[in-house]
């Protein structure tokens, strides 16, 4: 770890890093990778759900204070922690809200924003909720482009739910990540990112990533049932069941 970073640590996990000397430095890998896959994307205003320290949207809004990152936190006890020992305060292109992600991602406009970061965890689980396929058709309403942080093992069973409910969203959904540990699900309209240029950037990032495209993808989901609201409440909240942390 570097002199002047910091971690937070929620649950037994590290949840997020920030360098207090250079906002522009992301140590995890995951957050690498959604940086990249934004870059190759233009996304310059980009609403995050889950905020931690705000890592990425500080990072972002460091590289470029002239775009826009608003990022919706539901734990102001984590924000509290977030501004007294890990450095966040208010900066330009840069907005924090002490508020449930999904309800306001319903309350944006229609094509309101360029990206969306799902980045959300009760311990190493997505609550369900965000991720359902009436939530991610509601985030393709907002942005062209969702992107959703999912931790997994080589089963791949929580990637290919959340692949499953976005492509009910995105006419194109395809992930970057590794094996096991944290896979970024993405889906897009025709307009989305380069899959070709994130697969090279991907691939000589420090903890190199691999992409795998739509037509992989459709096969890998093509037998899986997506979550969906209806299923809520018969779970009694319950979210997907995660190994490998």
């Amino acid at each position: 770890m570097r002199p002047s970073g910091r971690i937070l640590r929620q649950d037994a996990m590290d949840a997020s890093y920030v360098d207090l000397a250079d906002l522009t430095h992301l140590e995890f890998d995951y957050m690498r990778w959604l940086r990249i896959v934004l870059r190759v994307a233009r996304a310059r205003r980009v609403l995050h759900v889950g905020g931690g320290a705000c890592s990425l949207a500080r990072a972002l809004a460091a590289e470029d204070p002239g775009g826009r990152q608003e990022v919706c936190e539901v734990d102001g006890d984590v924000l509290a922690m977030a501004r007294e020992h890990l450095g966040l305060v208010r900066a330009p292109g840069l907005r924090v809200r002490h508020v449930e992600g999904r309800a306001h991602v319903r309350a944006q406009p229609d094509a309101s924003w360029d990206a969306i970061v799902i980045d959300a965890f009760v311990g190493a689980r997505v609550p369900t909720h965000l991720v359902t396929a009436e939530a991610l058709r509601d985030a393709a309403r907002v942005a062209p482009l969702t992107l959703i942080n999912v931790v997994d093992n080589r089963s791949a069973q929580d990637v290919r739910a959340v692949a499953a409910a976005a492509a009910l969203a995105y006419p194109s959904v395809w992930s970057v990540g590794q094996r096991v540990g944290n896979t970024i699900v993405g889906g897009s309209t025709g307009g989305g990112p380069n899959l070709s240029a994130l697969a090279t950037r991907a691939a000589v990032d420090p903890s190199p990533a691999r992409v795998t495209p739509p037509g992989q993808m459709a096969r890998i989901i093509a037998s899986t049932t997506p979550p969906r609201d209806d299923s809520l409440s018969a779970e009694a909240g319950r979210r997907f069941a995660v190994a490998g942390m």
